[in-house]
């Protein structure tokens, strides 16, 4: 389906660059600015936006992976882990 008449940009193309962005870098922030970038058009009159929005949602690989969103929090509980790792290598290795 035509997304895009005023570019040609099919919901295919749109999916398309979701999946080749994500494959590049998943940590990255997928806009439509970038998709447009990505298959080497630009946003002329916005008339698509909406669906061109909603195609973009409905894809599989839109959203960025939980570890990254979380920032700091992560590396946080992954501190804690370790610590609780090396005092009970102590604790064993003083047995």
């Amino acid at each position: 389906m035509i997304v895009c008449h005023c570019q040609s940009i099919s919901d295919h193309d749109i999916r398309a660059a979701i999946d080749w962005m994500r494959a590049s870098d998943g940590e990255t922030i997928i806009t439509p600015g970038k998709i447009y970038r990505a298959l080497g058009k630009r946003a002329d009159c916005g008339g698509c936006m909406p669906l061109f929005l909603d195609t973009m949602r409905r894809s599989d690989n839109l959203e960025v992976p939980m570890l990254p969103r979380l920032g700091g929090q992560a590396s946080q509980t992954e501190t804690n882990k370790e610590s609780a790792t090396c005092r009970a290598t102590q604790r064993s290795s003083s047995i």
